[in-house]
């Protein structure tokens, strides 16, 4: 198995690490505690606190940046495609995904937080459109 393809996996793991990690530790921490019911739970819905609010917000960000990550892979299987240079990148993709998350769940968010989550964020974009880049020269 490629880089591309054990980052993939392991981007996925750390959404669903963050899943249950967070979100699931603090829902079932207040249902089994009898603080919250199964069905207070509502999708769409502001719930929760700060800290809850942000871990959120930090699942649906992997969530909305994985299946881009995951195509590019696939495109990289497809034409069986093997460069240092895609596995650098795909690695600086999840080096880049660890910290804005953490970032986003742990800190209280103020301008300097923001501005270094969205470093982060932005290092992940870049790495992912030179990939596509990358993989479009190589087959063209």
């Amino acid at each position: 198995m490629n880089i591309p393809t054990w980052i993939l996996l392991a981007f996925a793991g750390w959404t669903l690490l963050i899943l249950f990690s967070t979100v699931g530790v603090y829902r079932w921490s207040r249902i089994l505690t009898g603080r919250a019911t199964i069905s207070e739970w509502q999708a769409g819905q502001p719930q929760g606190s700060d800290w809850y609010q942000r871990a959120m917000a930090a699942h649906r960000n992997c969530i909305e940046n994985l299946p881009v990550f995951a195509a590019i892979v696939i495109a990289i299987n497809h034409f069986e495609l093997h460069s240092p240079v895609l596995d650098s990148l795909a690695i600086g993709v999840l080096v880049a995904r660890i910290p804005q998350s953490l970032i986003h769940i742990c800190l209280v968010q103020s301008d300097r937080v923001a501005t270094w989550r969205f470093i982060f964020f932005f290092a992940q974009i870049i790495a992912m459109i030179w990939m596509g880049i990358y993989i479009v020269l190589k087959i063209a």
